[in-house]
């Protein structure tokens, strides 16, 4: 299994008050590369890459230019957000997430029912456009890596669900490769009944635990790229 080496920006102590307020990804982005000092944004560079290159490019975020980089990322995310919007299918929902030391990510929430039929792992032949076309989207927008999670709801053996959720994102998975999307950019894993975002004891609930998510996240040229472009107003 590839191993994503996520890109982290240091947060504001707000940060979870920013991910619920309406503001855009790109106001965002300003606010998070603003906020951060060049030290702590080295660390951050170091953790990320394991290189002097990182840590460079991670005390930039942290500086001056800090501002300029979270922007550029932002406006960035905000973009491919769209475009998948206009592309992906109506109830596949696509959010900007925000966790705590980490930049600004896209998620894509597909309905395991769209996707596969109940018990299977094999993606539908319903289903092959939409992910298509999202492969297709990946592959004009190729400075992001992606981690694809499965879920399941609790019907049955936990053991089933989980090996379930596993190939289910191992479809997902080699599907976008079939499609063209590098191996180094994406890595799989399977949640099974462990990570529910409703309540099991509905229908409804159940519904939406059975669902595949795919991370959409920014790589080490996204960073670099943003930090040279900042670099360039001067």
């Amino acid at each position: 299994m590839k191993r994503i080496r996520i890109i982290s920006v240091v947060a504001l102590c707000g940060l979870l008050v920013l991910s619920g307020c309406g503001m855009s990804n790109t106001a965002k982005g300003t606010v998070i590369g603003a906020g951060a000092g060049a030290a702590t944004g080295a660390a951050v560079g170091g953790i990320a890459g394991k290189s002097a290159k990182s840590t460079a490019i991670g005390a930039a975020v942290g500086g001056v230019v800090g501002a300029g980089v979270g922007l550029i990322i932002g406006k960035k995310m905000d973009k491919q957000k769209k475009e998948l919007e206009q592309v992906l299918p109506e109830d596949t929902q696509v959010e900007v997430i925000e966790e705590e030391g980490q930049a600004p990510a896209l998620k894509v929430t597909f309905d395991s029912g769209i996707l596969f039929a109940t018990n299977s792992s094999t993606v539908s032949d319903a289903s092959k456009s939409a992910l298509r076309k999202f492969a297709a989207n990946l592959q004009t927008n190729p400075d992001t890596d992606l981690k694809i999670v499965g879920h399941t709801d609790n019907t049955g053996k936990v053991d089933y669900n989980q090996t379930l959720s596993e190939k289910r994102a191992k479809s997902v998975y080699d599907y976008l490769l079939s499609e063209g999307v590098s191996s180094k950019r994406m890595e799989y894993e399977g949640k099974g009944i462990h990570e529910p975002v409703a309540d099991n004891s509905t229908a409804e609930g159940r519904s939406k635990n059975r669902r595949v998510e795919i991370l959409i996240l920014a790589n080490d040229k996204m960073l670099q790229d943003a930090h040279n472009e900042a670099n360039s107003g001067k």
